[in-house]
């Protein structure tokens, strides 16, 4: 992160706290990330049921589905997560498509195409996942060559004691956030947040993506007895792309509560306001 203030005009203090190229790794990531989701939901649709181990298919128990029940004339949508029953009609299972009750895992407005099209799916996911690859690889190059990840994700051993955690969480709850000098780097919440994104859950997403593809398991087969088969990769992708929807709801959740402007400006030009009292 560098450390270059930029003028303390009306009071504020602008701080170069995003590089150019880590500004260009976030807006390509969500580009990929969005284009991922959407496209994966289309994919799952195919299919829409999660099971675990080497096989899944219709006669095989799942643990999470997404069905059709026919109930008098109508139909109701249900969704089965282990022994529990969700009706989820109008959303998952059953949702409308041009004003018709339709058979669908998630609806036509949260799949990329809308209509049911899972070779354009694929071909939306794959490529997306490639550039997501490429952008990945490029921003760990950086971050291990200009040690940005040990000077502004690494957590101090101080940082993870229960008494700092127990105080930023409190401070996060009250929507209190870092001013002025402690603005200058990430607080142990991003840190781990960032971290556990960068090198586990991406990672996971990757290498379950992978499992899933039958010409790569040629090239690599140790990765099916590594997630115990390509129904638990398959399954295990898709809470992995859960867990990364709840991170950037929190994300972006955090951003609203803590300056739209502010946060905006600091992933565009890099410089974000840290307020009065923020020079060391």
């Amino acid at each position: 992160m560098a450390t270059t203030d930029a003028g303390t005009a009306s009071g504020s203090t602008l701080f170069y706290r995003h590089g150019l190229l880590v500004r260009l790794s976030h807006w390509v990531n969500v580009l990929c990330m969005t284009v991922l989701l959407f496209s994966g939901l289309q994919i799952f649709n195919a299919h829409p049921a999660l099971y675990w181990g080497q096989y899944g298919a219709d006669d095989d128990p799942s643990f999470i589905s997404m069905e059709a029940e026919q109930e008098g004339d109508a139909l109701k949508g249900v969704t089965r997560v282990g022994g529990l029953s969700f009706d989820t009609t109008g959303v998952l299972g059953v949702s409308n498509v041009d004003g018709e009750a339709a058979v669908r895992g998630f609806p036509n407005w949260l799949t990329l195409p809308s209509y049911q099209d899972l070779a354009s799916g694929r071909r939306w996911h794959f490529f997306f996942a490639w550039l997501l690859v490429i952008n990945g690889f490029i921003y760990l190059a950086y971050g291990f060559v200009s040690r940005h990840f040990r000077r502004d994700l690494l957590p101090a051993v101080e940082e993870l004691k229960p008494s700092h955690l127990g105080h930023e969480i409190v401070s996060h709850a009250r929507l209190r956030f870092p001013k002025g000098a402690e603005a200058r780097h990430y607080n142990t919440l991003q840190k781990l947040a960032y971290v556990a994104v960068i090198f586990v859950l991406l990672p996971l997403m990757i290498g379950t993506g992978l499992t899933m593809s039958p010409g790569f398991n040629a090239v690599a087969p140790w990765l099916l007895d590594l997630f115990g088969g390509r129904q638990s990769a398959r399954t295990l992708h898709f809470l992995t792309a859960f867990s990364l929807v709840a991170f950037v709801a929190v994300h972006v959740a955090m951003v609203l509560v803590s300056g739209v402007f502010n946060n905006l400006r600091s992933m565009i030009t890099g410089y974000y306001d840290i307020g009065q009292g923020g020079k060391s």
